[in-house]
């Protein structure tokens, strides 16, 4: 069995496509989420090996979703999305924990483990 994966994205159709690469690329998907709030209690109730985290959600930042992750799951890898560019999401992107970070226009399941991989430094 491979690693788990939580997807929190609010759009059905990415959390589809990225559900189908994730387990092409022989992950676990455990759950997904379609805002932060959900996020939260889906992360904390599953503590899978890994997070695709979208930046923009309806209720919360994905960039302040990634920090609270990084203080109470700290063995969780999390990936950011998103269909801006890290240059548009700038400094903030920057600072924020996380172990890389994936534009959805180039998203795959070998990008998403190769950042998530144990050996992987952390971005």
């Amino acid at each position: 069995m491979g690693l788990t994966a939580l997807i929190v994205d609010d759009h059905p159709t990415f959390r589809r496509f990225a559900r189908r690469l994730l387990e092409e690329a022989g992950f676990q998907v455990v759950g997904e989420a379609a805002d932060g709030s959900s996020a939260m209690v889906a992360a904390c109730d599953l503590a899978p090996d890994a997070v695709l985290l979208d930046v923009l959600l309806p209720d919360r930042s994905g960039l302040e979703i990634a920090s609270e992750l990084a203080r109470r799951l700290k063995a969780t890898a999390v990936v950011l999305t998103s269909s801006r560019s890290a240059s548009d999401l700038g400094v903030a992107l920057a600072e924020t924990p996380k172990k890389g970070f994936i534009p959805k226009s180039a998203f795959s399941g070998r990008a998403f483990t190769e950042l998530v991989s144990p050996d992987a430094p952390l971005a």
